[in-house]
């Protein structure tokens, strides 16, 4: 007997388990990815969305954008530097990493570097103690804004500067002192700007890459060619109507005038995820200059729209002016600028709506329905539709008040791209009538629409061309009130 109450134990047991295993199976999995993805440290510079750069040296007292190398350190002497300013006016404006130009192309540096005396050690600033980028550093913490860094290649003021080794080794000799110095840097860039009349020399970059990596492994690199990060290839704060993050690296080179539109549109064949950046000035300048006024609300948010809401990330100088503080103008159209992007984002009409789908990963209660595009996590929770859906993927967002209408002018799609960026072609209906077709999607798409306001009831989007299942982590409908298209005003 007991032999055969054994066996029969073992039988039960083996059925439990096989019932158990049946049962996870039935769990529906998360799709394969779309290769590339993102690093950790691209998916959190993804989510700034707005950065700032501060551009300030010499050419701060000099009226100028490009040094000659020959400024005596003399002429730098901010006595009211303040970078408890600078660092709480980019926190109140939402903005959470700032990246200074420790030095630009006169090659003065901001910090006492012991490579050379072109430095603020030789300015009157502070009796030639001062150090700029600590006082950054120091600044940024306790306001948990991170800190980026620009050491321009090019330097028209050191000797070294076109003989290719002994430059090479100094760039590199200050990268570390930098990178071992100052902490944590998120976002370190390079850039291959040089003047037609420069001496002829080869950048090491690759050896600067990795020095780099080296010293701090969870840095973004910025360049034409990435690593990790790529330049939008203009200096309006524009992306292309179609941007990938996805790009061939090998088919990038650094200061190559000729890769701007690839670089602006990215590749849907690239083998590299290598999202792109929006550099563009407050000002007219990079650097302050006294005659010159911050641009006005409209045209940033024009920026906005077709830099993060087109995929990128939009990085906006603010130029410290020659007593060392941001000018009040700036200061003031950047809180203009905070307040009118809350404005308009801050409510999701969507989010009393009810919403339909094409079809659902894993049916009802599966983890992909149609609910996860209304929720807060705008990465890791997401619609997916059924691997075997091929009548074309539709989304439908209806409006449930009591006259069931909706009222907007901007629609935000955005895509799960931890998984990989897949919608290549869209549509956006209302009521039956296209209001908005794109390409591209990303990490956020924005769409304010050329008609202005539009009433309706039921708003659709089709995703008409896909690699793979297109996965929609979220929607939003929002009214922008300083949208007038053709004079229009929003009733």
């Amino acid at each position: 007997m007991p032999k055969l109450w054994c066996f029969l134990s073992t039988i039960t047991f083996f059925q439990l388990c096989t019932f158990t295993f049946s049962r996870l199976e039935l769990v529906p999995t998360p799709p394969l990815p779309i290769l590339p993805l993102p690093s950790y440290a691209q998916l959190k510079w993804q989510q700034r969305e707005l950065i700032m750069f501060l551009h300030f040296g010499v050419n701060t007292f000099t009226d100028s954008e490009w040094g000659t190398g020959h400024e005596n350190p003399a002429i730098f002497n901010p006595v009211g530097l303040n970078a408890n300013q600078w660092l709480s006016t980019a926190a109140d404006a939402g903005i959470s990493l700032v990246i200074l130009t420790a030095k630009h192309h006169d090659g003065f540096c901001l910090w006492p570097s012991k490579y050379t005396d072109h430095s603020v050690e030789k300015s009157p600033w502070k009796n030639g103690h001062g150090d700029v980028v600590q006082e950054l550093v120091n600044a940024a913490k306790p306001l948990g804004v991170d800190v980026g860094l620009y050491l321009s290649p090019w330097d028209r003021h050191d000797q070294r500067y076109g003989h290719e080794i002994a430059y090479n080794q100094y760039y590199l000799a200050q990268l570390q002192e930098l990178l071992n110095r100052y902490g944590s840097v998120r976002e370190i860039w390079f850039d291959g700007s040089k003047g037609k009349n420069a001496p002829n020399m080869s950048y090491y970059f690759t050896d600067w890459f990795s020095m780099v990596k080296e010293l701090q492994s969870s840095i973004n690199i910025f360049s034409d060619a990435g690593p990790d990060v790529r330049w939008v290839g203009n200096e309006k704060g524009f992306a292309g109507s179609t941007c990938w993050s996805t790009i061939n690296r090998t088919s990038l080179s650094i200061g190559n005038a000729s890769i701007e539109d690839y670089l602006n549109n990215g590749d849907p064949k690239g083998t590299d995820w290598l999202p792109a950046e929006c550099d563009v000035s407050i000002r007219q300048g990079w650097f302050w200059h006294k005659s010159q006024t911050p641009k006005r609300l409209s045209q940033l948010l024009e920026i906005y729209y077709n830099s993060v809401g087109r995929n990128c990330v939009l990085l906006l100088n603010v130029p410290p002016n020659s007593t060392g503080l941001i000018s009040e103008a700036d200061v003031q159209r950047l809180r203009e600028f905070r307040r009118a992007i809350d404005t308009i984002f801050s409510t999701n009409l969507a989010e009393k709506c009810s919403v339909k789908v094409s079809s659902q990963r894993g049916g009802k209660g599966g983890g992909f329905g149609p609910e996860n595009v209304l929720d807060s996590d705008h990465l890791w929770t997401y619609w997916a539709p059924r691997d075997d859906d091929k009548e074309g993927h539709w989304i439908e967002i209806r409006g449930t008040g009591t006259d069931g209408g909706l009222r907007f002018n901007v629609i935000r799609i955005q895509e799960a791209i931890g998984l990989g960026q897949r919608i290549k072609r869209h549509e956006i209906y209302v009521d039956g009538k296209r209001v908005a077709n794109g390409t591209t999607v990303g990490f956020k798409r924005l769409h304010r629409l050329e008609e202005g306001v539009v009433h309706g009831k039921i708003l659709k989007i089709r995703i008409e061309e896909s690699k793979g299942l297109p996965l929609i982590s979220s929607i939003g409908l929002h009214f922008d009130p300083f949208w007038h298209p053709n004079g229009q005003r929003p009733k």
